[in-house]
């Protein structure tokens, strides 16, 4: 085929960029995410860890905008869930010495400080409540049948003592003073839930077997008796 001289040279078709691969995705400390999809799930999301990876499994009907809300959300579940499982494995305080230096800690962080037992300790006779406190010479006692229980129940009962030294009653200004503690409530339900179980004879779900401090009997029985509130 003759070229016309007079025509313009033919321009090759303009390239396309290639698309840019998706960002990877992370956790908030840098391990890797993968997205499930799956047919069989329907109407539950689902987050887990796995090999070191962060697993979020959706529907596979999501949506791309559903998916990126779903993921972030499981995210910060994965992420508070760790929080809470390494709050309950920090290491108890096991002498008087050390209950008395986490119980300032705790009143300065939630308490802004005003809170200042003057001794505050263990007890092995204290069967009818968790912890008590005594505001007219600034004691605090914890049954010692709160050693197998998690940190943060413990740091509850130690909190809610803290703040009678501040509010003698249980009135409003007292449970204000704990509104600042994040698990005041998931606490009270977890004290009542094992109240309830010891009362009919039930093993208590929940506490660490075998780290209780020396409160547990060498079979893993939780001894009779326990506390039903805190003073």
């Amino acid at each position: 085929m003759r070229r016309n001289p007079n025509s313009s040279p033919r321009q090759a078709p303009a390239r396309q960029p290639a698309p840019r691969p998706a960002a990877a995705l992370a956790t908030a400390d840098g391990s890797p995410v993968e997205v499930r999809r799956s047919a069989r799930r329907t109407r539950t999301v689902a987050a887990f860890w796995e090999d070191g990876t962060a697993v979020v499994a959706i529907p596979a009907r999501f949506t791309a905008a559903q998916e990126r809300e779903w993921v972030q959300r499981m995210l910060a579940k994965l992420h508070k869930q760790g929080e809470r499982h390494a709050a309950s494995g920090r290491r108890r305080p096991a002498t008087d010495e050390a209950l008395a230096a986490h119980a300032a800690q705790l009143s300065a962080q939630y308490l802004g400080g005003r809170s200042r037992p003057a001794a505050v300790r263990w007890v092995g006779n204290q069967n009818s409540r968790w912890g008590s406190a005594t505001p007219a010479d600034g004691t605090i006692r914890l049954s010692d049948k709160l050693r197998p229980m998690p940190q943060w129940v413990i740091d509850y009962v130690l909190l809610h003592e803290l703040a009678h030294l501040l509010v003698a009653s249980h009135n409003a200004a007292f449970w204000k003073l704990l509104e600042a503690y994040p698990e005041t409530q998931r606490a009270k339900a977890f004290l009542e839930g094992v109240s309830f179980a010891t009362s009919r004879g039930l093993q208590p779900p929940g506490l660490d077997e075998g780290d209780a401090g020396g409160s547990q009997t060498g079979t893993g029985q939780l001894p009779g008796d326990w506390p039903g509130d805190a003073d």
